[in-house]
């Protein structure tokens, strides 16, 4: 009995560590910028290293997705996710209904 909850914490690691495919990460920025975030709550949301994130989020901004919306009262930069970004969001939440089934 021991043996087996071990082999299902293994699989349970394994799954963590599974590396995510760039429309996931992507939909994780998209998500968490919906309402609007600074780039330190973008980046640890996502799990990212900075250097990654900011490739992410310079392509994001590149392609429309993501838009610079101005700064909060501190003067951090708030980034918020596009109305042609919304739109990709609720494709992709779509799709992954209908890769689950």
């Amino acid at each position: 009995m021991l043996a087996l909850d071990f082999d299902l914490e293994l699989g349970e690691m394994e799954r963590a560590r599974r590396r995510r495919s760039r429309i996931e990460v992507i939909y994780n920025i998209l998500s968490e910028a919906l309402g609007g975030a600074n780039k330190t709550r973008l980046m640890y949301h996502c799990n990212l290293n900075f250097m990654r994130f900011n490739h992410y989020l310079q392509e994001l901004l590149d392609a429309g997705l993501i838009e610079r919306v101005g700064s909060n009262p501190e003067g951090v930069v708030l980034y918020k996710t596009s109305n042609k970004g919304r739109e990709l969001v609720e494709v992709l939440r779509r799709a992954s209904e209908f890769v689950s089934v």
